[in-house]
């Protein structure tokens, strides 16, 4: 059963609020969905569309026909009409994407279809139709969603890439039990609409951004009211876009599970990329010392403006000597891996003793040939993994919490030391496919951010 097919059987036919029930898809101009043995007419359904474009004023004045029988017009504006005959009632319900039509008996109550119909709005959104490249994706009108209890609407204006949507449009990382199909896991945007029982912390208009856990790369997302983070004055959307997952991401494995200390040396894998250049200025923030990988020099150097300590091209040296050249001998206390297998054996020649290992990334892929157990006991060292997408609600609130407290204040002018999302390029909507080919190929330094259309 589709969606607009249970909306006319949940909302409207079981409460018993009218009798029978069809929605007309303006665009295409015929019912898309109709109750059991409910069959408008084709010529009835143009009626209706040209009715609100053309025909108000006649109609009402004149009544409606549908379906061989006169109805009075008791009522009528440009979103709804109210007929009645001496059978019962008609009610007519448009929005920007649908006409909904019922009838009704004396007794029941079919205003209810105004509320009903907001739930027909469509938006776009970033889609793709089978796992592949990135020339599967495109954009597609799909339905708008609306709020549930405890979750705000947010009408997104930006949203920015993570390697989880290049991994989720291959079919390698679906989207966690409950959470959208549509691509996307942060958004900056404004509050469009509050679910029911929000605690009331966010009013309509607020400019926020949000931790999601999918559907961030579309017109509108609904988000739990606990994942939003207010945008600080001076930051445009496309740099709040650049923030919740990477910087939350970072924020979450150096102190929920690395527990940094003020001092210790970090080690930061794919330096130039969101969470790299995050983790960078947190480590900062966090008065230890940042010292990163990338595979170029313009990223190196972007790394170095962002307060890495050191740099290594892994392309061409060694990281691991060079990172135990640059500490000393001593090497470092924590690693942020994003790579995987191939790094295991550099990773722990550079590892101290009691050293953290954080892999939350297998860009390499997963598996390890040799030694690594008995290389990682005798330097008691520990592995830790994680991944921030399919982690439980509560979890992601005291996430969302914490950095809001502690270091959300830093993004604020005049501020020091100073925090700043970096972002590498911005795309259209309808360029999806171009800025995920961009991150692919590793071209970009900090986030690609995507860019919704000026009239949603």
């Amino acid at each position: 059963m589709n969606q607009l097919q249970a909306l006319l059987n949940d909302s409207l036919i079981r409460t018993e609020h009218v009798e029978n029930a069809a929605i007309i898809d303006i665009k295409e101009r015929q019912v898309c969905a109709s109750t059991f043995g409910f069959n408008v007419p084709p010529e009835n359904a143009l009626n209706l569309i040209y009715t609100f474009n053309k025909n108000l004023l006649q109609v009402r004045r004149g009544g409606l026909c549908f379906k061989g029988k006169y109805y009075k017009c008791v009522r009528a504006d440009e979103r709804s009409i109210y007929l009645q005959n001496p059978d019962g009632g008609l009610i007519v319900v448009k929005t920007k994407t649908f006409i909904l039509v019922a009838t009704y008996r004396v007794g029941m109550y079919p205003s209810v279809c105004v509320e009903a119909v907001e739930k027909l709005e469509k938006m776009l959104a970033a889609y793709f139709d089978c796992p592949g490249g990135p020339e599967n994706l495109y954009v597609k009108e799909v339905m708008k969603p609306h709020p549930g209890e405890g979750e705000v609407l947010l009408k997104v204006s930006a949203s920015a890439l993570n390697r989880a949507d290049l991994l989720q449009r291959r079919g390698k990382y679906p989207a966690p039990k409950g959470a959208s199909d549509i691509l996307g896991l942060e958004a900056a945007g404004s509050v469009a609409g509050l679910g029911p029982d929000c605690k009331g912390r966010w009013k309509i208009g607020d400019a926020v951004m949000a931790l999601l856990s999918g559907g961030g790369q579309a017109e509108y997302v609904t988000v739990p009211e606990g994942y939003l983070m207010p945008i600080p004055n001076d930051m445009t959307f496309i740099q709040a876009a650049a923030i919740p997952e990477a910087w939350l991401t970072a924020f979450q494995l150096l102190h929920f599970v690395g527990k940094i200390q003020k001092g210790e040396r970090v080690l930061i894998h794919a330096g130039a990329s969101g969470v790299g250049m995050a983790a960078i200025q947190l480590v900062r923030l966090a008065k230890a010392i940042p010292i990163v990988t990338a595979g170029t020099q313009e990223k190196l150097k972007a790394t170095a403006n962002a307060g890495a300590a050191a740099g290594f091209n892994y392309k061409n040296e060694d990281f691991s000597e060079k990172v135990l050249e640059f500490t000393q001998g001593s090497g470092v206390d924590i690693i942020l891996d994003c790579v995987g297998g191939s790094y295991w054996e550099k990773n722990l020649n550079c590892l101290t003793t009691d050293g953290r290992w954080i892999i939350y990334g297998l860009l390499s892929g997963s598996e390890v040939h040799g030694d690594l157990l008995a290389r990682l006991l005798s330097k008691r060292a520990s592995i830790h993994t994680s991944l921030l997408r399919s982690r439980h609600k509560e979890y992601k609130e005291r996430l969302v919490k914490a950095f809001t407290e502690d270091v959300l204040p830093y993004f604020s002018g005049g501020t020091s030391p100073h925090l700043q999302p970096f972002v590498d390029s911005v795309y259209p909507l309808h360029e999806i496919a171009e800025a995920h080919r961009i991150m692919e190929e590793n071209k970009n330094i900090g986030k690609i951010v995507i860019e919704m259309p000026a009239s949603s």
